[in-house]
């Protein structure tokens, strides 16, 4: 198939935007080479994010969208609207869910408060003494693997999924493979997330590790996505080692146990030390998980950029090239938005919302 834009990145942002440009109209080639990445390893969690404007715009737009999919998903797909509770330990973080109400009412997004009390009802299994929480019943999860195969195969027609590694991109914006071909289209989009880097030494992306681990089946232990409202603080801030609770309930009763930051290591073993301070965190919201048993423990590399906000766009001076690229943690979450966004810049439509922010930026050109 001759093709109008070249994905690099079959992941749930590559896919996305595939599914995007060929709704769009272009015939699109995506190369993948098969290396595993975020989309594999992480929570597949879909939640608004509001650390900044320009995030929640583009998580709220997001989840829409997801939800706007969600009838048409197949069942692998695994998705859940079982809705976000962000946890409030004490009535300095009740004030701040107070605020994190306001400023989701602000963007159109639903979300209710719930006392001590109502808290317990909802979620019995959280420990006593907690103050409260918002939560926030649009939110949801899937299995992303799967939507992203789902959705590269909404376009049969227009998409073709090739395995194939790239090696270099060329000064003319040809794709050199490592097995010697090469494939060129008008427009290429960067979407490997963190492999980019080796195709764009120049991007401002950094390896921040995570840790998982998910439990054997125990259905109806917990009923949302339990977030701290610490964990903006404890999780996105830019430097150190740092643990968050945050549990999600699988489709399958199991649940998934997170989360872990840890810059610039590329090492993916699991390490006991960091597990332990996480699974002590999340002991310290949901003391009867120390009596379930655990199945699978395993860790993934996000892409993370220096502001946190994903770079979508054009590539300053590299033909034909642009960006979808630095999501860190919110691929998944960010993944049809950033589609939306993309695919309307590179197709000269309007986006529905301003994409200045996501601009590339930081970008340094190598002698």
């Amino acid at each position: 198939m001759d093709a109008d834009v070249i994905v690099i990145g079959a992941g749930i942002v590559g896919a996305a935007c595939a599914h995007a440009l060929a709704q769009a109209g272009a015939r699109v080639r995506v190369l993948d080479a098969r290396l595993g990445g975020a989309t594999g390893a992480g929570m597949g969690h879909l939640v608004v994010m509001d650390d900044n404007p320009a995030e929640l715009a583009l998580s709220g737009d997001s989840i829409a969208r997801w939800r706007g999919l969600a009838a048409r998903m197949s069942d692998d797909c695994a998705y859940s609207p079982c809705g976000t509770l962000w946890i409030a330990a004490n009535d300095e973080e009740m004030v701040e869910a107070e605020r994190k109400q306001q400023r989701l009412r602000a963007h159109g997004i639903d979300s209710r408060l719930l006392g001590a009390s109502e808290l317990a009802r909802a979620e019995p299994a959280l420990r006593k003494g907690l103050a409260g929480a918002l939560e926030v019943p649009g939110d949801g999860i899937l299995y992303a693997p799967n939507a992203a195969r789902w959705l590269l195969a909404q376009n049969a027609g227009s998409v073709h999924v090739e395995h194939a590694k790239v090696e270099a991109i060329e000064e003319d914006g040809t794709l050199r493979l490592a097995d010697g071909g090469h494939r060129s289209a008008p427009q290429v989009v960067l979407a490997n997330g963190i492999q980019a880097t080796t195709l764009c030494p120049e991007l401002p992306i950094r390896p921040k590790k995570g840790h998982l681990l998910i439990t054997d089946r125990y259905p109806g232990t917990v009923h949302h996505q339990l977030v701290e409202l610490g964990y903006v603080t404890s999780a996105h801030h830019s430097e150190g080692d740092s643990v968050a609770f945050n549990v999600q309930p699988r489709p399958t009763g199991q649940l998934l146990v997170g989360s872990s930051r840890q810059f610039d290591t590329i090492d993916l073993a699991v390490e006991t030390p960091m597990l332990a301070r996480m699974l002590q965190r999340t002991l310290e919201y949901l003391p009867g998980l120390g009596t379930l048993n655990a199945v699978r423990t395993w860790t993934g590399l996000r892409a993370a950029s220096p502001d946190g906000l994903p770079l979508l766009g054009r590539h300053p001076w590299r033909k034909r090239l642009w960006l979808a690229v630095g999501h860190e943690g919110l691929g998944v979450t960010t993944a049809p938005g950033s589609a939306h966004l993309l695919a309307a810049l590179m197709t000269g439509a309007t986006p529905d919302f301003d994409a200045t922010p996501y601009a590339p930026r930081g970008l340094r050109e190598h002698a």
